[in-house]
């Protein structure tokens, strides 16, 4: 604020000592024109909502006031015939420079108005009026022709006060919340330009728009208009009145500054052989044609070959053709030094001038990653304008390029120093400069960012940049996909076309979130007919919709049907004759699954039986079961029942000619039921984000990368075989949730708490890829592992004990069904909910944060809250 005042000072006493002349000139017609005073004072509104006199030269009748309202319009007939003149020109608020240095106002700052108006938006003119008024601001730019403006108004009055002002005031909190030393300097050079009718931006701030007309002629504007109409003319003419200049000027450097008279022949002799030459080859170089607002490298280029192409064609005249053996050799290199400086200088500066602001409001980048991707950003972001990024500095572990900088731009520090760095230069936005960065990587520098308020956002990977665009236009946020323990997995598709192309596809559960895009990606493979088994008609309605819009409307064939009714099933399966079914409809919501396992029993077993029984019968060539990690040592009802499933897929596969194989894979991220989903509600939601256990982690995968892994697994097709990607190491679902939180804008424990609620009934804290008695074994695909499944159990004796657990599901026996799920699945061990909270909150600290127990809905355990 003393830097502002003082400012003000200098440039006020400067501008009374520079403009003195113009007060008295201006004093003196005031005085010949029109009776009256010269100044013209009128109570406003200042700085804290107290008044002052605003002082201006006078342009009206001495008795204005008394003859219209406070509104001046364009042809007022109360305005003077000086007033007129002194209006355009700005020149009546000469005054205002007295109010300045007595303090009352400022050079840049709101406009300010009188009580009248203040009182309609009070509120918001004691929000600006914290600062000094100013003798011009953002709305003196946008409003310039503010009279004519109004004089084109059926209602004046009620336009300013219900258009304009409030648009002042908005324009004028713009201007506090962005002021600057830097923008002051900007808006008075953006004021002296508008009053010279010069079209040249100097400065640019989001939300501000020219309004109004600079008139319908001025003296720039005819001359830009000649320039445009006559550009390729007067380039030629310029250019040959640079070429007899630096050739003039290469023998006045030669000799000193006095030419021999002889010299002097010379170089007229040769000047119109010189203009010629020289005219043709800048023709040949096309220097006469290119916009120089455009002007670059490329151009630079052509200026130099140019020039040395014409000097070699001079020289050989000068010396063969005019046998010139006097003529000085050092002429030829200073003309030609001197003609390149020129032709080049004379179209930079409009480059220069059409980059070159004074001020743009621009979000602070802080760049990770010092390497060719954020050389390549740097390089757009000083010219690509329009995207308003200003680097601040890059952040890199390469130790040679600490201290180093590419393109002015310094190399602050490492990873380890990021919270230093965001405290000290403060941006807006980190921005990852690493494709294909690994994800462990990603996490780290989340983790480093956690606590600080900024936007982080990155590259796409080296494979899904679009050639030829700009490298800023594709930055995006950084999304939770990124953070995943390995890298999503593109499989190839050649094997799945063969397997799905001109074939009937059947798909079970095709609403769900895996159903769904499995039908999207079989869809793309050319199928004759995808059925799409549903039984909820809204999940089926929404994506056969999809596949409508996708082009697919001809091979679809939506069905509403259930897998539990064996003759609806039987049905569709004697109509369509499918060749491949996937089978995806299931119960997977392990806490509802827990308080209802008849009806899991009956979905997920009793259904993939039916299912199995009804492709055998009717030569299915494939079947593929879709199962779950949580089917390894069950700990819940949900898994116990799939892993039942994946036996009934495997006594199938050792006596039908149906290929039956299962995919097993891990949580599905965005899923319904998924936690990502959960978790993104918290948090719009204001928290608390809750988790079960601190300690908890899963498997997680994306569900285009499901898929694929699905319908690769079904191209293989090996009988009997389960298939498993490999999905890396599990990830913490806290490091799940924190990340989440910081890639949402806020800081997790602090704007979002994340609490603890314990683990739910049948919840694990860690998942398992492999059962007891299971092996192995790498498969033909990538990432992907075959397993081979225990020794099978005894047919009958399996057989009769299914067909139990199946009576006792539909009497709604759960206890018998439960009993008998144990003894089909000898490694179900069920997990009671956990109530070692109290315990957590006492011994567990988790990377020096406070673990402490509140309570949550009334009857419930006490929650465990994570604080900074």
């Amino acid at each position: 604020m003393m830097m502002k005042r003082a400012f003000d000072v200098i440039v006020a006493v400067l501008g009374v000592l520079a403009s003195w002349p113009l007060w008295m000139v201006a004093a003196i017609l005031i005085k010949l024109d029109s009776r009256g005073p010269i100044i013209f004072r009128q109570t406003r509104i200042g700085r804290g909502l107290r008044p002052f006199s605003i002082l201006k030269f006078r342009t009206m009748v001495d008795d204005a006031e008394s003859r219209g309202g406070l509104i001046t319009l364009g042809n007022d007939a109360r305005i003077t015939r000086i007033g007129r003149l002194l209006r355009r020109t700005k020149m009546d608020e000469l005054p205002q420079l007295l109010n300045i240095l007595k303090g009352d106002m400022s050079i840049v700052g709101p406009r300010p108005e009188v009580p009248r108006y203040v009182e309609l938006f009070r509120v918001d003119f004691g929000e600006i009026l914290r600062i000094r008024p100013g003798l011009t601001d953002l709305a003196s730019l946008k409003y310039i022709d503010e009279a004519t403006l109004l004089q084109q108004a059926d209602r004046p009055e009620h336009d300013y006060r219900n258009k304009i002002l409030p648009e002042k005031l908005r324009l004028a909190k713009l201007y506090v919340r962005h002021a600057s030393l830097m923008l002051d300097i900007a808006i008075m050079a953006q004021s002296f330009l508008h009053i010279l009718r010069i079209p040249l931006v100097v400065f640019e701030l989001p939300g501000l728009s020219s309004s109004g007309s600079h008139g319908a002629w001025s003296c720039g504007t005819w001359i830009r208009s000649c320039v445009v109409q006559w550009r390729r003319p007067l380039i030629v003419a310029l250019d040959i009145g640079l070429i007899i200049l630096a050739n003039y000027l290469a023998f006045w450097l030669r000799f000193d500054g006095a030419i021999p008279a002889e010299e002097v022949r010379r170089f007229l002799a040769t000047l119109p052989w010189l203009v010629v030459i020289r005219a043709a080859a800048f023709v040949a170089f096309r220097l006469n044609e290119g916009l120089w607002r455009y002007v670059s490298i490329w151009d630079l280029r052509n200026i130099l070959i140019g020039v040395a192409t014409s000097t070699m064609a001079f020289y050989f005249l000068v010396r063969w053709g005019m046998a010139m053996t006097e003529y000085p050799q050092s002429i030829f290199v200073i003309d030609s030094v001197l003609l390149v400086g020129f032709i080049a200088g004379v179209r930079l500066p409009r480059r220069l001038l059409r980059e070159q602001v004074l001020y743009r409001n621009k979000n602070k980048v802080l760049i990770i990653g010092a390497g060719d991707s954020g050389e390549r950003i740097v390089r757009e972001m000083r010219t690509r304008a329009s995207y308003r990024y200003q680097p601040i500095g890059f952040v890199d572990d390469e130790a040679s390029l600490l201290n180093q900088r590419i393109h002015g731009i310094k190399v602050l520090g490492t990873l380890k120093d990021i919270p230093k760095i965001i405290a000290e230069y403060r941006p807006e936005e980190v921005v990852v400069a690493m494709p294909d960065a690994e994800p462990s990587l990603l996490r780290r520098i989340i983790s480093e960012l956690e606590s600080c308020k900024v936007s982080i956002k990155t590259l796409p990977g080296v494979k899904d940049f679009v050639a030829g665009k700009s490298v800023l236009s594709q930055i995006r946020s950084v999304s939770l996909n990124d953070l995943l323990a390995r890298a999503p997995i593109r499989l190839c598709t050649d094997a799945l076309h063969d397997m799905v192309s001109g074939k009937c596809v059947l798909l079970t559960g095709a609403g769900g979130s895996i159903g769904s895009e499995l039908a999207r990606q079989i869809c793309a493979l050319r199928p004759e007919t995808l059925v799409l088994y549903e039984r909820h008609e809204n999940s089926l309605y929404t994506i056969s919709k999809q596949l409508d819009d996708s082009g697919c409307a001809s091979s679809i064939r939506p069905v509403i049907g259930d897998i539990t009714d064996a003759r609806r099933l039987s049905e569709v399966m004697e109509q369509t004759r499918p060749h491949i079914v996937f089978h995806a409809a299931a119960h997977k919501h392990v806490p509802l699954v827990e308080m209802n396992p008849a009806e899991a029993i009956k979905n997920n077993c009793m259904g993939t039986r039916l299912a199995c029984e009804a492709a055998d019968r009717f030569g299915v060539e494939r079947f593929v079961l879709i199962s779950t990690d949580k089917a390894v040592n069950p700990s819940s009802v949900m898994g116990a029942t799939k892993r039942v499933a994946e036996l009934i897929v495997q006594e199938f596969a050792r006596r039908s000619t149906t290929r039956f194989l299962t995919v097993r894979f891990g949580n599905v991220l965005g899923s319904s039921g998924s936690v990502l989903l959960r978790f993104q509600e918290q948090i719009q939601n204001g928290g608390p984000v809750t988790v079960t256990h601190p300690a908890v982690k899963r498997y997680f995968m994306l569900i285009p990368e499901a898929v694929h892994l699905v319908l690769q697994a079904a191209s293989l097709g090996e009988q009997g075989v389960i298939y498993v990607l490999d999905m890396g190491e599990q990830i913490k679902v806290l490091d799940l949730a924190r990340n989440l939180v910081r890639l949402s804008g806020f800081v997790p424990g602090d704007e979002i708490p994340i609490s603890f609620v314990g683990l739910r009934p049948g919840e694990k804290l860690e998942e398992e890829l492999l059962g007891e008695g299971e092996t192995e074994e790498p498969a033909e695909i990538e990432k992907v592992f075959r397993i081979r499944p225990a020794p099978s159990v005894d047919l009958v004796h399996f057989t009769e004990r299914l067909t139990a657990l199946e009576t006792s599901a539909l009497l709604c026996l759960s206890s018998r069904a439960l009993d008998l799920l144990h003894e089909l699945v000898p490694t179900f061990r069920p997990v009671e909910a956990q109530d070692d909270l109290p315990l957590l909150a006492a011994d567990n600290l988790l990377n020096g944060q406070v673990l402490s127990a509140q309570p949550t809905r009334r009857g419930d355990a006490p929650a465990v809250t994570l604080h900074p």
